[in-house]
C-alpha cells in the first residue's frame, strides 16, 4: 500500500502480544526499563512501516521547511512510542510519576462551572491521555472522550484491562450517529465535558478544506456542527509531550456558542477550521514531534460537495477521532 492510502486503512501497530509484552515489561519493570525497550520498537516501526516512515517525512519537511533527515523520523516514531507507553502509566498510577503543567486550566473551569457542559477539541497531538490525569485532580468533573474503539481494538482492550472505569467514559464513534449525537448531548446535559479530536476525518466524512503549513488540508466539518448542535462552550485542548515524564496541558477558549446558520454555512465552517488550524499550526511548531497523523494528510482526494443542512442526530454520523 502506498502513503496515499486512507489511514482507517492502515492496520493496528503491533497487536495483542506485542501490546501485552510492553506492558508486562513496563509494569513489572518500571518506566525506565519500558522506556529502554523503545529503542528496538522504535527502530522496527521506521523499517517496517513504510507508509508511516514516508508520511513522517512528508510532514516533518513542512514543520521545518526543509527535507527531514533518518533520525528526525526515528525520533517522531519514538516521540509517539514514548506517548503511547506513558499511557500504561498515566492509567496504572495516574500522573504521580510526571510533572503535568497546565496552561489555562482555569479557564475551562469557568466553563464547566456554567452548568451547561464544554466540548472540548483536541488533536492527535501528543498526548489526550493526560487529560484523564487532569480529571483525576477534579473528581467531580465529568469527563466523556469520544473514541473509535474499533481502530484499534487490542489497544483499547489493553488500557481498559488497566482502568476498567474508562470504558465507561467513552463514547464509542464506531456507533451509529443518532447514538453517538445522543450520547454527546445528553452527557453536556449533565454538565459533563465531551472531548474529540477535530484534525482527522474518517472515510465517509464531509471534509473541507483549509490552509496547515503552508498547503491546503482537509478537516472534517463534524465537530463544528456538532459544537452548533450542543450549543455549549468549545475549548481548545493541546496534551503537548515536553520529553522525559513532562507534559503540558494547554486549554484555550475557542467560543462561547458555535453558531452556523442553515443557508449558506460553508463560509461560516470555513472561518472556525481555519482558526482551528491556525492554532494547530502554532503547536505543531512548539513541538513538532508531538504530531501523530502518519498518514498523507495533505493529498487526500478533496471530499465531496457539501450537503444542505441536516437534522442535529444526522451529523453523529460523521463524527471523527
Amino acid at each position: 500500500m502506498n502513503m496515499h492510502g486512507h489511514w482507517q486503512s492502515r492496520p493496528e501497530g503491533g497487536g495483542r502480544f506485542a501490546l501485552w509484552l510492553i506492558r508486562t515489561i513496563a509494569l513489572h519493570g518500571g518506566r525506565r526499563v519500558g522506556r529502554l525497550c523503545l529503542y528496538p520498537i522504535t527502530l522496527y516501526f521506521f523499517l517496517r512501516r513504510g507508509p508511516e516512515r514516508r508520511a513522517s517525512r512528508q510532514y516533518l519537511r513542512r514543520a521545518f521547511g526543509r527535507p527531514a533527515t533518518a533520525w528526525q523520523v526515528l525520533k517522531h516514531i519514538h516521540c509517539f512510542a514514548a506517548t503511547i507507553l506513558d499511557r500504561i502509566f498515566l492509567l496504572a498510577h495516574g500522573e504521580r510519576p510526571f510533572q503535568i503543567e497546565t496552561e489555562g486550566l482555569d479557564l475551562l473551569d469557568e466553563r464547566i462551572a456554567q452548568g451547561r457542559g464544554v466540548l472540548l477539541l483536541g488533536s492527535h497531538q501528543g498526548s489526550f491521555e493526560a487529560l484523564r490525569a487532569i480529571g483525576a485532580r477534579r473528581p467531580q468533573m465529568a469527563l466523556r472522550v469520544v473514541l473509535d474503539k474499533q481502530k484499534t481494538p487490542a489497544m483499547t482492550e489493553l488500557l481498559e484491562a488497566l482502568a476498567p472505569d474508562v470504558g465507561a467514559c467513552v463514547i464509542d464513534a464506531a456507533q451509529d450517529g443518532t447514538t453517538i449525537a445522543l450520547a454527546m448531548a445528553e452527557a453536556c446535559a449533565d454538565g459533563a465535558v465531551v472531548a474529540m479530536l477535530a484534525d482527522r476525518g474518517r472515510g465517509h466524512e464531509v471534509l473541507r478544506r483549509t490552509g496547515l503549513l503552508g498547503a491546503p488540508a482537509p478537516f472534517p466539518v463534524s465537530p463544528w456542527l456538532l459544537a452548533h448542535t450542543l450549543r455549549v462552550p468549545v475549548v481548545l485542548c493541546f496534551g503537548l509531550y515536553l520529553g522525559g515524564n513532562r507534559y503540558r496541558l494547554v486549554f484555550e477558549p475557542f467560543s462561547d456558542r458555535v453558531e452556523i446558520p442553515r443557508h449558506d454555512r460553508g463560509p461560516v465552517l470555513d472561518v472556525l477550521i481555519a482558526r482551528y488550524a491556525q492554532r494547530l499550526e502554532h503547536y505543531i511548531h512548539v513541538a513538532p514531534y508531538n504530531w501523530f497523523n502518519f498518514y498523507d494528510f495533505w493529498q487526500e482526494a478533496p471530499a465531496a460537495s457539501e450537503p444542505a443542512a441536516e437534522p442535529a442526530a444526522a451529523v453523529g454520523e460523521r463524527v471523527g477521532v
